[in-house]
Protein backbone atom coordinates (compact mmCIF):
# COMPACT_ATOMS: atom_id res chain seq x y z
CA UNK A 1 0.00 0.00 0.00
CA UNK A 2 3.17 1.96 -0.25
CA UNK A 3 3.00 2.92 -3.58
CA UNK A 4 1.30 5.49 -5.07
CA UNK A 5 0.43 3.27 -8.17
CA UNK A 6 -2.20 0.72 -5.82
CA UNK A 7 -4.28 3.38 -5.08
CA UNK A 8 -5.02 3.11 -8.64
CA UNK A 9 -6.10 0.08 -8.56
CA UNK A 10 -9.69 0.32 -7.75
CA UNK A 11 -9.75 3.07 -10.37
CA UNK A 12 -8.77 0.74 -13.06
CA UNK A 13 -10.97 -1.97 -11.80
CA UNK A 14 -13.58 0.19 -12.23
CA UNK A 15 -12.63 1.26 -16.09
CA UNK A 16 -12.09 -2.63 -16.73
CA UNK A 17 -15.30 -3.35 -15.89
CA UNK A 18 -17.75 -0.51 -16.77
CA UNK A 19 -15.54 1.00 -19.64
CA UNK A 20 -13.65 -1.15 -21.23
CA UNK A 21 -15.70 -4.25 -21.29
CA UNK A 22 -18.77 -2.79 -22.27
CA UNK A 23 -16.87 -1.11 -25.62
CA UNK A 24 -15.55 -4.87 -25.89
CA UNK A 25 -19.36 -6.31 -25.71
CA UNK A 26 -20.58 -3.86 -28.21
CA UNK A 27 -17.75 -4.39 -30.97
CA UNK A 28 -18.47 -8.10 -30.46
CA UNK A 29 -22.13 -8.21 -30.92
CA UNK A 30 -21.89 -5.65 -33.96
CA UNK A 31 -20.14 -8.42 -35.76
CA UNK A 32 -22.04 -10.84 -34.72
CA UNK A 33 -25.81 -12.64 -36.38
CA UNK A 34 -27.99 -14.30 -34.40
CA UNK A 35 -26.26 -17.46 -34.01
CA UNK A 36 -23.38 -15.78 -32.98
CA UNK A 37 -21.56 -16.41 -36.37
CA UNK A 38 -19.54 -13.48 -37.96
CA UNK A 39 -21.55 -10.63 -40.02
CA UNK A 40 -21.27 -7.28 -41.43
CA UNK A 41 -24.66 -6.81 -41.84
CA UNK A 42 -25.65 -4.84 -38.95
CA UNK A 43 -22.81 -2.53 -39.89
CA UNK A 44 -23.87 -2.46 -43.63
CA UNK A 45 -27.72 -1.42 -42.68
CA UNK A 46 -26.29 1.74 -41.19
CA UNK A 47 -25.01 3.06 -44.85
CA UNK A 48 -27.88 0.91 -46.41
CA UNK A 49 -31.34 1.38 -44.44
CA UNK A 50 -33.35 4.76 -44.89
CA UNK A 51 -34.70 4.37 -41.32
CA UNK A 52 -30.75 4.61 -40.22
CA UNK A 53 -29.75 6.97 -42.73
CA UNK A 54 -32.50 9.48 -42.21
CA UNK A 55 -32.48 9.66 -38.78
CA UNK A 56 -28.06 10.07 -39.01
CA UNK A 57 -28.81 13.09 -40.99
CA UNK A 58 -32.13 14.20 -39.36
CA UNK A 59 -29.54 14.15 -35.87
CA UNK A 60 -27.01 16.06 -37.99
CA UNK A 61 -29.05 18.36 -38.33
CA UNK A 62 -30.87 19.30 -34.86
CA UNK A 63 -27.42 18.89 -33.57
CA UNK A 64 -25.72 21.58 -36.32
CA UNK A 65 -28.83 23.96 -35.51
CA UNK A 66 -28.83 23.81 -31.43
CA UNK A 67 -24.78 24.34 -31.59
CA UNK A 68 -24.98 27.59 -33.99
CA UNK A 69 -28.01 28.64 -31.32
CA UNK A 70 -25.70 27.82 -28.01
CA UNK A 71 -23.02 29.84 -29.46
CA UNK A 72 -25.50 32.65 -30.54
CA UNK A 73 -26.25 33.14 -26.77
CA UNK A 74 -23.70 31.18 -24.97
CA UNK A 75 -20.61 33.44 -26.33
CA UNK A 76 -22.36 36.76 -25.63
CA UNK A 77 -23.04 35.57 -22.23
CA UNK A 78 -19.74 33.75 -22.01
CA UNK A 79 -18.25 37.38 -23.03
CA UNK A 80 -20.34 39.37 -20.32
CA UNK A 81 -19.59 36.84 -17.27
CA UNK A 82 -15.67 37.59 -17.73
CA UNK A 83 -15.59 41.06 -18.76
CA UNK A 84 -15.10 42.27 -15.24
CA UNK A 85 -16.54 45.96 -15.85
CA UNK A 86 -19.85 44.44 -17.22
CA UNK A 87 -20.17 41.57 -14.25
CA UNK A 88 -18.75 42.35 -11.03
CA UNK A 89 -20.43 39.93 -8.99
CA UNK A 90 -19.54 36.00 -9.19
CA UNK A 91 -22.85 34.84 -8.18
CA UNK A 92 -23.99 35.51 -12.05
CA UNK A 93 -21.99 33.10 -12.99
CA UNK A 94 -23.62 30.53 -10.52
CA UNK A 95 -27.06 31.45 -12.01
CA UNK A 96 -26.13 29.40 -15.22
CA UNK A 97 -24.84 26.48 -12.96
CA UNK A 98 -28.54 25.92 -11.14
CA UNK A 99 -30.78 24.00 -13.77
CA UNK A 100 -27.79 21.43 -14.25
CA UNK A 101 -28.70 20.79 -10.37
CA UNK A 102 -31.42 19.49 -11.51
CA UNK A 103 -31.83 15.86 -12.99
CA UNK A 104 -32.00 16.26 -16.75
CA UNK A 105 -34.90 14.11 -17.82
CA UNK A 106 -37.09 15.82 -15.01
CA UNK A 107 -36.08 19.43 -16.50
CA UNK A 108 -37.38 18.02 -20.04
CA UNK A 109 -40.37 17.16 -18.85
CA UNK A 110 -40.89 20.17 -16.79
CA UNK A 111 -40.64 21.97 -20.12
CA UNK A 112 -42.63 19.55 -22.05
CA UNK A 113 -45.14 20.37 -19.42
CA UNK A 114 -44.99 23.92 -19.81
CA UNK A 115 -45.43 23.86 -23.55
CA UNK A 116 -48.36 21.52 -23.70
CA UNK A 117 -50.20 24.22 -20.51
CA UNK A 118 -49.22 27.23 -22.94
CA UNK A 119 -51.13 24.54 -25.53
CA UNK A 120 -47.62 25.12 -27.77
CA UNK A 121 -47.94 22.14 -30.34
CA UNK A 122 -44.32 19.98 -29.62
CA UNK A 123 -42.59 19.56 -32.49
CA UNK A 124 -38.84 20.83 -33.93
CA UNK A 125 -39.44 24.35 -32.28
CA UNK A 126 -39.84 22.80 -28.79
CA UNK A 127 -36.97 20.24 -29.09
CA UNK A 128 -34.47 22.87 -30.21
CA UNK A 129 -35.58 25.21 -27.19
CA UNK A 130 -35.22 22.15 -25.25
CA UNK A 131 -31.53 21.24 -26.20
CA UNK A 132 -30.90 24.48 -26.03
CA UNK A 133 -31.87 25.03 -22.56
CA UNK A 134 -30.24 21.70 -21.57
CA UNK A 135 -26.70 22.26 -23.30
CA UNK A 136 -26.52 25.70 -23.35
CA UNK A 137 -24.40 25.81 -19.84
CA UNK A 138 -21.59 23.58 -21.33
CA UNK A 139 -21.38 25.99 -24.15
CA UNK A 140 -20.86 29.03 -22.00
CA UNK A 141 -18.53 27.73 -19.26
CA UNK A 142 -15.96 27.06 -22.01
CA UNK A 143 -15.55 30.01 -23.32
CA UNK A 144 -16.18 31.95 -20.10
CA UNK A 145 -13.09 30.20 -18.70
CA UNK A 146 -11.27 30.90 -21.49
CA UNK A 147 -12.06 34.83 -21.32
CA UNK A 148 -11.57 34.92 -17.79
CA UNK A 149 -7.77 33.86 -18.20
CA UNK A 150 -7.15 35.37 -21.06
CA UNK A 151 -4.00 37.98 -21.12
CA UNK A 152 -5.38 41.55 -21.05
CA UNK A 153 -2.13 42.80 -22.15
CA UNK A 154 -3.04 41.39 -25.56
CA UNK A 155 -6.01 43.87 -25.99
CA UNK A 156 -3.69 46.95 -24.27
CA UNK A 157 -1.41 46.53 -26.95
CA UNK A 158 -4.32 46.02 -29.74
CA UNK A 159 -5.78 49.20 -27.91
CA UNK A 160 -2.48 51.18 -27.63
CA UNK A 161 -2.08 50.17 -31.07
CA UNK A 162 -5.10 52.46 -32.46
CA UNK A 163 -7.50 49.05 -32.40
CA UNK A 164 -11.39 50.45 -32.22
CA UNK A 165 -13.53 47.66 -30.18
CA UNK A 166 -14.59 45.59 -32.67
CA UNK A 167 -11.18 44.96 -34.61
CA UNK A 168 -9.76 44.24 -30.73
CA UNK A 169 -12.64 41.62 -30.67
CA UNK A 170 -12.30 40.36 -34.02
CA UNK A 171 -8.52 40.06 -34.48
CA UNK A 172 -7.42 39.47 -30.78
CA UNK A 173 -10.35 38.11 -28.29
CA UNK A 174 -12.09 36.15 -30.76
CA UNK A 175 -9.18 34.22 -32.25
CA UNK A 176 -7.95 33.88 -28.26
CA UNK A 177 -11.04 32.39 -27.57
CA UNK A 178 -12.01 29.30 -30.01
CA UNK A 179 -10.49 26.79 -28.08
CA UNK A 180 -13.04 27.90 -25.69
CA UNK A 181 -15.55 27.77 -28.93
CA UNK A 182 -14.13 24.46 -30.04
CA UNK A 183 -14.63 23.00 -26.51
CA UNK A 184 -18.06 24.12 -26.65
CA UNK A 185 -19.09 22.69 -29.93
CA UNK A 186 -17.84 19.21 -28.86
CA UNK A 187 -19.78 19.35 -25.51
CA UNK A 188 -22.93 20.32 -27.29
CA UNK A 189 -22.87 18.83 -30.91
CA UNK A 190 -22.16 15.38 -30.09
CA UNK A 191 -24.41 14.50 -27.02
CA UNK A 192 -27.11 16.18 -28.82
CA UNK A 193 -26.17 13.45 -32.08
CA UNK A 194 -26.39 10.62 -30.07
CA UNK A 195 -29.57 11.78 -27.22
CA UNK A 196 -33.01 9.92 -27.09
CA UNK A 197 -34.98 10.91 -24.19
CA UNK A 198 -35.42 14.77 -24.68
CA UNK A 199 -36.05 14.52 -28.65
CA UNK A 200 -39.02 11.70 -28.10
CA UNK A 201 -40.29 13.92 -24.53
CA UNK A 202 -40.16 17.10 -26.63
CA UNK A 203 -41.70 16.00 -30.16
CA UNK A 204 -44.10 12.37 -28.70
CA UNK A 205 -41.73 10.90 -30.18
CA UNK A 206 -42.27 12.41 -33.79
CA UNK A 207 -38.70 13.32 -34.58
CA UNK A 208 -36.64 10.37 -34.18
CA UNK A 209 -32.97 11.37 -33.74
CA UNK A 210 -29.98 8.29 -33.90
CA UNK A 211 -29.61 7.97 -30.31
CA UNK A 212 -33.74 6.84 -30.29
CA UNK A 213 -32.98 4.46 -33.24
CA UNK A 214 -30.32 2.92 -31.10
CA UNK A 215 -32.51 2.42 -28.06
CA UNK A 216 -34.80 1.22 -30.08
CA UNK A 217 -32.67 -1.62 -31.11
CA UNK A 218 -31.83 -2.48 -27.71
CA UNK A 219 -35.58 -1.89 -26.76
CA UNK A 220 -37.00 -4.60 -29.01
CA UNK A 221 -33.99 -7.21 -28.10
CA UNK A 222 -32.49 -6.40 -31.26
CA UNK A 223 -28.77 -6.59 -29.63
CA UNK A 224 -26.72 -7.18 -32.97
CA UNK A 225 -28.09 -4.34 -34.55
CA UNK A 226 -28.22 -2.24 -31.83
CA UNK A 227 -24.53 -2.53 -31.01
CA UNK A 228 -23.60 -2.49 -35.10
CA UNK A 229 -25.23 1.31 -34.41
CA UNK A 230 -23.60 2.32 -31.44
CA UNK A 231 -20.34 1.22 -32.53
CA UNK A 232 -20.65 3.92 -35.43
CA UNK A 233 -21.93 6.36 -33.22
CA UNK A 234 -19.02 5.54 -30.99
CA UNK A 235 -16.23 5.75 -34.05
CA UNK A 236 -17.39 8.87 -35.41
CA UNK A 237 -17.51 10.81 -31.90
CA UNK A 238 -13.70 9.26 -31.81
CA UNK A 239 -12.71 10.38 -35.09
CA UNK A 240 -14.68 13.99 -34.63
CA UNK A 241 -13.05 14.61 -31.09
CA UNK A 242 -9.93 14.41 -31.81
CA UNK A 243 -9.73 16.71 -35.05
CA UNK A 244 -10.95 19.78 -33.20
CA UNK A 245 -8.66 18.50 -29.91
CA UNK A 246 -5.35 18.87 -31.80
CA UNK A 247 -6.42 22.12 -32.83
CA UNK A 248 -7.13 23.76 -29.38
CA UNK A 249 -3.68 22.48 -28.18
CA UNK A 250 -2.05 24.34 -30.78
CA UNK A 251 -3.59 27.46 -30.34
CA UNK A 252 -3.42 26.91 -26.42
CA UNK A 253 0.32 26.11 -26.97
CA UNK A 254 0.87 28.84 -29.35
CA UNK A 255 -0.42 31.11 -26.46
CA UNK A 256 1.87 30.16 -24.09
Amino acid sequence: MGKRSTWALPYFIFLVLFVVLPLVLIAVYAFQDGNGGFTLRHLAAFFTDPKFVNAFLVSLEVALENTIICILIGYPVAYILADKSLNRSAVTAVLFILPMWINALMRTMATAEIFNWLGIHLGKGTLLFGMAYDYLPFMIYPIYNILDRMDRSYIEAAQDLGATPSQVFLKVTLPLSMPGVLSGVMMVFMPTVSTFAVSEILTNNTIQLFGSVIQEQFYNMMWNQGAALALVMLIIIGITTLIPGNKSAEQEGGLL
